[in-house]
């Protein structure tokens, strides 16, 4: 399902997996936002360190680009273990998931981005290794084959998923601790983007940083993709420094308004509104309306509308509320639902 939104939280291509990585915090106290988790997460690591253990196996689930693969990254730091990292659909049969763990040492980290698009068999073979650390594998072909008893070291396995629903019971029971990662408050991006600005070497004062915030749909990733681009515009424009007269220019062209809604999100909103009196309207209906697939408007729209306020789920649709009414300046109407 490919995304090449501007504020969409997803990652879209390896040059921006680069410079992510040039932006992930080391260590909890670099870490920003998300304050309840790390304070729990602190805890946990310093327990298993001060028992010499594995740290018991995490499920990090939320939105795209909340930062659980960073998050990820430093409970390695702070474990002072390895971490091999992976997706649910890179790993395709057994043996590339024995091969995984065949390369881990006592304590490391392996990091299961999308875990909940593991294919069943592979899934099942996780139970034995996240329990009682141990695979059984079939060696040989024919008359020859036999099953072999393969143990493990002692690891921990951080599983990432947007969709924590899908998960399988068995698979989500094993994990030990189990943290929802949330959209960000604006103070917090603010400090995100104030960093980030520092990593690029441009200057930024506190009124641009504000603006990006807001538009950012309480998402890190969003907030420095839309640093970069706004910085393109400063650059161009000659401009001191990143101020709100460049970020709204920018982003009024980029076509982001002023709560980090794009020309899908609008046309979502507006299509609800013109042809269905506000809803209540199905899923697949409005996915025909708008030209888009079920998957994408309830992965990728929905979650940020639900959020802010302006549309909400019923047992006979989605239905646009005041709040979405008066964002488009549409006059509102309880019989209008």
């Amino acid at each position: 399902m490919e995304d090449n939104r501007i504020v969409s939280g997803n990652s879209s291509n390896n040059n921006e997996k680069s410079v992510e990585k040039t932006l992930r915090p080391q260590y909890l106290s670099d870490y920003i936002g998300q304050d309840a988790l790390k304070e729990e997460l602190s805890i946990y690591i310093q327990a298993a360190k001060q028992r010499a253990e594995s740290l018991d196996h995490v499920l990090l689930y939320g939105p795209p680009g909340l930062g659980k693969t960073t998050l990820a990254m430093v409970i390695a730091n702070e474990m002072d273990v390895n971490i091999r990292t992976t997706t649910g659909p890179a790993i395709e049969k057994n043996g590339d998931l024995v091969a995984l763990l065949n390369e881990l040492q006592p304590g490391d980290i392996l990091f299961i981005d999308e875990i909940h698009r593991l294919p069943k068999m592979v899934e099942e073979m996780l139970y034995s290794a996240m329990e009682d650390f141990y695979v059984d594998i079939v060696v040989g072909q024919g008359p020859t084959a036999h099953p072999v008893h393969f143990p493990l070291p002692p690891f921990t396995l951080i599983g990432a998923t947007t969709r924590a629903g899908l998960l399988s019971s068995p698979l989500r029971d094993r994990f030990g601790i189990v943290e929802h990662m949330r959209y960000y408050n604006s103070d917090d991006l603010m400090k995100i983007i104030k960093r980030s600005a520092s990593v690029f070497n441009v200057d930024i004062i506190d009124e641009g940083a504000h603006e990006i915030a807001s538009r950012s749909r309480g998402t890190p990733r969003i907030a420095n993709r839309l640093l970069k681009r706004v910085r393109d515009f400063s650059q161009v424009s000659n401009h001191e420094n990143i101020d709100f007269e460049i970020v709204d220019k920018a982003l009024k062209t980029l076509e982001i308004d002023s709560k980090g809604l794009d020309h899908t999100d609008l046309k979502l909103l507006s299509t609800m509104i013109e042809y269905y009196n506000g809803g209540p309207v199905g899923l697949n209906t409005l996915a025909a309306n708008i030209g888009e697939e079920n998957e994408t408007i309830s992965e990728m729209y929905e979650p940020y509308l639900l959020q802010i306020g302006f549309i909400k789920r019923t047992p006979r649709g989605r239905v646009v509320t005041e709040k979405g009414y008066e964002h488009l300046k549409i006059p509102y109407f309880k019989n209008n639902q």
